[in-house]
């Protein structure tokens, strides 16, 4: 049916006031989340240095963890979810409270200060969704734009931590409900990104970045020898995934008390610590990162020990993102794994890194349009790894408030509530 000029000019007067909208509310969630997220980095930078200098400081993560517990008990979110409860809050009406972000920079500061191996990307959603609420609430935004203004508040921390605004806007419209685009968010999230990375650059600090070395030519072996790497971050996201949800739940069922819980999770990650002996594992990891894709073959079983040393720490209360932890363990799987078929260990280490993020989140475009945002190449085997890793790592997720809407195997909609 042909639409009246009306109706047309209506659409139009609507889109432009939209537009009007979001300029002003995503402009102002970018400033907001841009000078939070450059604080959070300054701190979390500070705090990882201050570490590295004083080893011993391993042995005040019992204490830092007390405080972590306490802090949470004290201001009533003591059954905080943290990320989980973030993307359940774009679905629902109840949003998060600004004290949120309070807490989880405070108790992730004290988690890297302490050796606890945890990331901070995760935390920057938490962070930037808490602060995102607060503002919506003062603009009396309603419920759709409540909504939006969360996935903008995302977007625009990811984008401060990483410097990686286009994927971190896909992220933040992938992330909720996994086979569903929120086509909505894209200008809102993505101008509200490009103002936190201008807050950002004005604050001195950099986009994370890599050079992309080791790349072969696209040939039928290689992406042979690329698949086979996705295939095998595939079964690393199944193990990682079920590695962290099984620790939480043995904690819970073990050590009811969250300060037992904690304490005994301290203890825990300081005898790894102890037996491993070099640290490597303690933090988000960042460094080993940086040497894998600079070629430093990683030992086989250094993906293990991640898992094991994060699934302890986030599991017993600590707090911090796992998003770095993934990068850490896809980069350690992909170099050790590489040189066996026959690729370069710094190629790997990157088709690891990004493959293994796309297992976990099941993001596959946000996945992809971060290869490109990181390493600036290499785009055909990136997606290739990534696509086999979103197909085969089922219906496992780092985030249990994620909802697989679409099938990863069939063009149809399911039960997103089984899992």
């Amino acid at each position: 049916m042909k639409r009246s000029w009306y109706e047309q000019l209506l659409d139009g007067e609507l889109a432009v006031m939209a537009l009007l909208r979001w300029l002003v509310v995503g402009g102002l969630t970018g400033l907001v989340c841009g000078l939070a997220g450059g604080a959070f980095s300054y701190v979390l930078a500070w705090v990882t240095q201050t570490r590295e200098a004083y080893p011993w400081l391993l042995f005040f993560m019992p204490i830092a963890g007390l405080l972590i517990v306490w802090s949470y008990q004290t201001l009533d979110m003591a059954n905080d979810s943290g990320t989980n409860q973030i993307i359940a809050s774009v679905r629902s009406g109840e949003k998060p409270r600004l004290r949120l972000a309070l807490l989880i920079f405070f108790g992730a500061a004290l988690t890297h200060l302490t050796g606890g191996s945890a990331g901070r990307e995760g935390a920057a959603l938490q962070i930037g969704g808490s602060l995102a609420a607060t503002l919506g609430k003062r603009l009396r935004l309603d419920e759709r734009n409540m909504n939006l203004i969360v996935l903008c508040g995302m977007s625009a921390l990811f984008t401060a931590l990483f410097g990686t605004p286009v994927a971190a806007t896909v992220f933040s419209m992938e992330v909720v409900s996994v086979g569903i685009l929120h086509y909505s968010a894209l200008f809102p999230g993505l101008f509200a990104s490009l103002v936190s990375l201008g807050v950002t650059r004005l604050m001195g600090l950099e986009a994370e970045g890599w050079a992309l070395l080791g790349t072969p030519e696209l040939t039928p072996l290689s992406a042979l020898q690329v698949g086979g790497l996705g295939i095998g971050c595939a079964l690393v996201a199944i193990l990682f995934c079920t590695a962290m949800h099984t620790t939480v739940k043995r904690y819970q069922s073990m050590f009811p008390n969250p300060y037992v819980r904690i304490l005994v999770g301290a203890a825990l990650v300081i005898a790894l610590t102890c037996v491993e002996g070099s640290g490597t594992y303690n933090g988000a990891g960042s460094a080993f990162i940086s040497a894998a894709l600079a070629g430093e073959q990683a030992v086989p079983w250094a993906f293990l020990l991640k898992i094991a040393f994060t699934a302890l720490t986030l599991g017993a209360g600590f707090r911090g993102g796992e998003i770095v932890p993934t990068f850490f363990i896809g980069a350690a799987f992909g170099s050790a794994v590489a040189p066996l078929l026959g690729l370069d260990p710094a190629f790997g280490a990157a088709i690891g890194l990004i493959a293994l993020f796309c297992g976990v989140v099941n993001c596959p475009l946000a996945s992809i349009l971060l290869s490109v945002e990181l390493f600036g190449g290499g785009t055909v085997f990136f997606a290739l790894a990534c696509a086999l890793s979103y197909l085969l790592s089922g219906r496992f997720s780092l985030y249990s408030s994620q909802k697989i809407v679409y099938s990863k195997l069939e063009p149809r909609y399911i039960d997103a509530s089984a899992r």
